[in-house]
């Protein structure tokens, strides 16, 4: 389900404090997760919808200290824990923006990937926010849409069932990417993970 902005800040900034020890066994499966996009030594990659920054540490591992590594939330309180656990630019890991990722302080194709872990079900405006993610990235860059658990484990935790129209559902996370100037290159929803990996088209 969408959520609008407030929603959202208010949501994750009163679960911040307490956001990494309640998950705290994620950290293998996020940093699994972004070994398979693919990134190389000196690329540029944000971590769209960063949160407490749990993928920061691999993404710098990945692009090495040549490389460019943003973090964008849009929740302030999150991004204060991020810096609390010694993941912004001062421990030379991310720079930390306080950004909605539908109207990123980002030039045009400045990026080679985009990372975001539990962000589709997120965005206020799937499409839009998706193609304005498009916009920040090269042609030929790849945007990765993450979870540590598939959709029916995640589903059942919250005690609900998971529904065709459900937006991270292949058929029409396929649709919406393509809307959004993107195309579906690969598709994983297992019980102990949630991957989809997209090419930004030309």
């Amino acid at each position: 389900m969408s959520d609008d902005p407030t929603h959202v800040r208010e949501f994750f900034g009163a679960r911040a404090a307490d956001w990494d020890r309640r998950f705290p066994d994620d950290g293998p499966a996020y940093a699994a997760a972004v070994a398979e996009i693919g990134l190389r030594p000196g690329d540029a990659v944000l971590d769209a919808g960063c949160g407490t920054g749990r993928a920061l540490p691999p993404l710098r591992a990945a692009v090495g200290p040549s490389g460019t590594v943003l973090g964008a939330d849009l929740t302030p309180e999150m991004l204060e824990e991020a810096v609390r656990s010694g993941r912004d630019g001062k421990g030379g890991t991310a720079t930390l923006l306080l950004a909605d990722v539908g109207r990123l302080p980002v030039r045009d194709g400045a990026l080679d990937a985009v990372f975001g872990a539990g962000l589709i079900s997120h965005l206020a405006e799937p499409a839009a926010d998706l193609r304005e993610l498009a916009r920040v990235v090269r042609p030929g860059g790849r945007l990765a849409l993450f979870h540590p658990i598939g959709r029916a484990a995640l589903a059942a935790r919250h005690g609900r069932r998971i529904t065709p129209d459900d937006l991270r559902a292949e058929p029409r996370l396929r649709a919406v990417l393509a809307e959004a100037g993107w195309r579906l290159v690969s598709y994983v929803d297992e019980d102990t993970r949630y991957l989809a990996m997209a090419v930004r088209e030309s």
